[in-house]
């Protein structure tokens, strides 16, 4: 798991990867907010906050390499606050896959990790040095 502390809020932080992922061009195929969907129940939780990030063309790639790993895509970045800082925590593709020892999955998930670091370096200059 890749996990840093932001000196951006958790809403700030998904604005700019919402942003880089436009610009890349990725896919954001959900964003959930739990903070704001705990909100509407009159419950008051911390920022929490997840974007499913995919693309249509790595989705047919991952079904031909191994239909079961559908289970595991889109991938995630989770945005949250604990401890009085704000977390961007992402499970790369290549811990993912793993679990199939399947080759091309490598590949595809090399493929990813790349895309989603470009992603993440979006975050570079609001990264707290750890």
């Amino acid at each position: 798991m890749i996990r840093f502390a932001v000196k951006l809020s958790v809403d700030e932080a998904a604005e700019k990867l919402l942003a880089a992922v436009a610009a890349y061009p990725m896919g954001l195929v959900a964003h959930a907010n739990g903070q704001a969907n705990c909100a509407k129940k009159g419950i008051a939780v911390p920022a929490d906050q997840v974007l499913e990030i995919f693309r249509p063309d790595y989705a047919m790639k991952v079904w031909a390499a191994e239909k079961a790993a559908g289970i595991d895509i889109p991938l995630r970045i989770h945005l949250y606050e604990a401890n009085g800082k704000n977390w961007v925590a992402y499970r790369p593709a290549a811990d993912v896959f793993k679990a199939y020892v399947n080759p091309q999955l490598d590949v595809l998930a090399a493929e990813l990790d790349a895309i989603f670091t470009q992603l993440l370096a979006s975050l570079d200059a609001w990264r707290i040095p750890s």
